[in-house]
C-alpha cells in the first residue's frame, strides 16, 4: 500500500506545482469575483448628464410633439436622482433645418465645458412616421442609443394615442404583460431559489464535470504514454505492479482533480451565501447583488457533486490509463481515445435531456449508467427532488461499474505498458482480459 501512496504523492505533487494549474485554480475564483462584482461597479459609476440640443423642426409650437419630447428628456435623473440625465435646449430653425443641424454640430465633442454630446434632429414629420435623427460622439453607445429611441418613441405613441382620442394610461395599463416568478420547490419545501438560478447552476455543474473529465482523464494518459517510451515504466515495473501503479496513476491525478474542482465549488457556495458581504466590501447595492443570476450552493448538492466527480474520473481515469497502455504515440492516442471521448460526450449532451425533464425516463436511466450518472445525476439533484433510494442506487451502479472498469482496465494495463511496437488490435486486447 505504501507503494500505491508513492505514486499517488508523485502525481499530485507534480501538477498541483506547475504554473498552469495553480492559475487556473485560484484564477477562476478571482474571475467569479469580478463577473459579479465589475458590471455594477460599471453601470454605476460611468453615468453622466449627457449635454444635448433639439432641434424642433416639427413647427407645433409648445403643445406639439417636440416640446413634449424635450419635456421627457429633462425628467429622468441618475446617481439616484441627484443629476439630471440629459440637459436639453431646444433649438427652433431660423432657416433651413440642416444649415441649423451643421451649425451645432460644430459644438459637439471637444474639450470645452459647455460641449454638445448630441444634436437631436426632430423632421416636420416625427409625428407621422416616427423618423428622427441624432448625431453625436456618444453615437456607438448601444446602451445610450437604445434608452433615448425607447423614450423618444414612448413620447411619439402617446402624442399619436392623445390626438386619436384615446388615453395613453388606458392603453399602457391594458397593454402591461404578466410576470411569472419561478421558485424551485423540493420535497414539498420551497427552497427560495429561482429556476433562473437553477437552470444556471445545472449547466455549469455539466459544463465544468465534462470538461474536469475530459482534460484530467488525457492528462492521465499521456502521462502513462510519456512514462512508457521513456522506458521508466520498466523499472517502475521491478518494483510495483501493474495494478498500483495505475491505481497511484489515477489516484494522484484524481486527487489533482479534486482539488482543483473543490477550490472552484467551494467558491461559489460562499459567494452565493455572502451576496451582502461582498456588497459591502465594494460599496455596492445590496439590491443589485441580489438580483444576479449566481445562485445559492446548497451542502448536500456540493457533496453530490464531488462524489460523482470522483468516481466519474476514477472510471474514465482507468479506462484513459488503459489506452494509454495500449499505445505509443500521442497520435496512436488521439485514435484510440475517440471511443472513451464519445461517452463522455454522450454523458454530457444527456445533461440537457435532464434540463429539458429533470423527472423524465431518460434522466432516470442514464442516472443509472456508469458512464453517464457522473454527469446526469448532480444536475438532476440540482433541478429537482431525487428520492434518497434513486441515488444510492445510482451510487450502487458507479461503484459496480468502476470495480469492472478497474478490473479490465487493469487487466490491459499489465500488458500493454511493456508493449512496444504495433499498435495491438482489439482481438489482442481481448486476448490480454481473458489471460
Amino acid at each position: 500500500m505504501n507503494k500505491v501512496f508513492a505514486v499517488i504523492r508523485r502525481e499530485f505533487i507534480e501538477r498541483v506545482r506547475t504554473k498552469a494549474f495553480i492559475l487556473s485554480t485560484f484564477g477562476l475564483p478571482l474571475l467569479m469575483v469580478a463577473i459579479m462584482v465589475l458590471p455594477i461597479l460599471m453601470m454605476s459609476g460611468s453615468d453622466r448628464t449627457i449635454r444635448l440640443a433639439v432641434v424642433d423642426a416639427t413647427g407645433e409650437g409648445d403643445a406639439g410633439v417636440g416640446s413634449r419630447i424635450v419635456a421627457g428628456l429633462e425628467r429622468p435623473t441618475i446617481k439616484k436622482g441627484t443629476l439630471p440625465r440629459y440637459a436639453v435646449s431646444r433649438v427652433t430653425p431660423g432657416g433651413t433645418v440642416e444649415a441649423t443641424r451643421d451649425s451645432l454640430i460644430l459644438e459637439t465633442g471637444g474639450d470645452s465645458p459647455d460641449r454638445l454630446d448630441g444634436v437631436l434632429v426632430l423632421p416636420a414629420g416625427t409625428l407621422v412616421d416616427g423618423a428622427t435623427e441624432y448625431y453625436g460622439t456618444n453615437a456607438g453607445s448601444l446602451e445610450t442609443m437604445g434608452d433615448l429611441q425607447q423614450l423618444v418613441s414612448g413620447v411619439v405613441v402617446s402624442t399619436r394615442l392623445e390626438d386619436a382620442g384615446v388615453d395613453p394610461a388606458v392603453l399602457t395599463r391594458a397593454m402591461k404583460q404578466a410576470s411569472m416568478r419561478t421558485i424551485k420547490v423540493s420535497d414539498g419545501k420551497l427552497t427560495g431559489e429561482s429556476g433562473t438560478a437553477s437552470f444556471f447552476l445545472a449547466y455549469v455543474m455539466g459544463f465544468v464535470l465534462y470538461m474536469a473529465v475530459l482534460l484530467f482523464g488525457q492528462q492521465t494518459m499521456l502521462s502513462v504514454i510519456e512514462e512508457k517510451n521513456s522506458r521508466i515504466m520498466e523499472i517502475l515495473a521491478s518494483s510495483l505492479r501493474p495494478f498500483q501503479m495505475l491505481m497511484g496513476k489515477v489516484l494522484g491525478v484524481g486527487a489533482v482533480g479534486i482539488l482543483q474542482i473543490g477550490i472552484w465549488g467551494g467558491t461559489i457556495y460562499l459567494l452565493g451565501r455572502n451576496r451582502g458581504r461582498i456588497a459591502s466590501l465594494f460599496n455596492l447595492p445590496a439590491d443589485a447583488m441580489a438580483q444576479l443570476p449566481i445562485p445559492t450552493l446548497p451542502t448536500d448538492l456540493l457533496i453530490v457533486f464531488m462524489v460523482y466527480f470522483a468516481l466519474g474520473f476514477l472510471v474514465f481515469g482507468a479506462i484513459y490509463a488503459a489506452v494509454g497502455a495500449m499505445v505509443n504515440s500521442t497520435q496512436e492516442a488521439q485514435q484510440a481515445a475517440t471511443g472513451v471521448t464519445m461517452l463522455i460526450v454522450v454523458g454530457f449532451f444527456g445533461m440537457f435531456a435532464v434540463i429539458k425533464d429533470p423527472n423524465g425516463s431518460v434522466g432516470s436511466v442514464m442516472s443509472l449508467i456508469p458512464f453517464t450518472a457522473p454527469f446526469v445525476m448532480p444536475v438532476r439533484w440540482s433541478m429537482t427532488s431525487v428520492p434518497v433510494s434513486e441515488l444510492a442506487m445510482s451510487i450502487a451502479a458507479m461503484i459496480a461499474g468502476l470495480m469492472l472498469v478497474v478490473w479490465v482496465a487493469g487487466k490491459i494495463y499489465r500488458t500493454g505498458i511493456l508493449m512496444y511496437g504495433k499498435k495491438p488490435s482489439l482481438r489482442e486486447v481481448f486476448r490480454w482480459v481473458r489471460s
